[in-house]
Parts: structure tokens; sequence; C-alpha cells
């Protein structure tokens, strides 16, 4: 259910004044809601947490890294030179993990 932000808030006054049918209808249309089942088209879309992917290929392609790169030795990621923050023990550092 989307929610419109830009609306203003009851206060606390106008929660009182509510009737107690309005209150026990829009529970009642709240109760009555249920997930919207057609942005799944099949079963098969949906994947579980702890699937068995071993049969799955992934078509990614790797680049090497490149000559304006360095691999952070503290988190071990590959960052542009600019992000260099310093060198420790000969070691590059990026500026993330400095």
């Amino acid at each position: 259910m989307a929610t419109d932000y830009d609306t203003p808030r009851k206060t606390d006054d106008d929660v009182d004044n509510d009737s107690l049918e309005e209150l026990k209808a829009r529970r009642n249309e709240k109760s009555t809601s249920s997930a919207d089942m057609d942005e799944f088209d099949s079963v098969e879309s949906m994947e579980l947490p702890g699937a068995d992917l071993s049969n799955e290929e992934l078509a990614v392609r790797v680049l090497p890294k490149q000559a304006d790169e360095f691999t952070c030795m503290s988190c071990f990621l590959v960052h542009h030179r600019s992000q260099l923050a310093r060198e420790k023990n000969g070691q590059p550092i990026c500026r993330d993990c400095d």
C-alpha cells in the first residue's frame, strides 16, 4: 500500500474525534487487504534463501586489473588510483579504509 508522505498528519485531537464506527471500518479495511500476487508471474521467478544454485551459470565478464587501478590491502577491493590514500609497509590502502 502506497503512503503519501505529503498529506498532513493527524494530531491527537483529530484521533480523539474519530467515531468508533469509523475506526472499526478502517480496521476492517486494513485486515482485508491481501498481497498483490500479480507481481509474481510464476513460482519459478521467486528465489528462496539457501536455494541450490550449483547448476546456474553467471554471465558476467571479468576484466583484469587496469594500469590505473590498485587493490587495497585492507578491504581487498580494486579501486582507481584516485582513491589511494597512503601506502602502509609498501602496500596500498584506499580512502575508505584509511
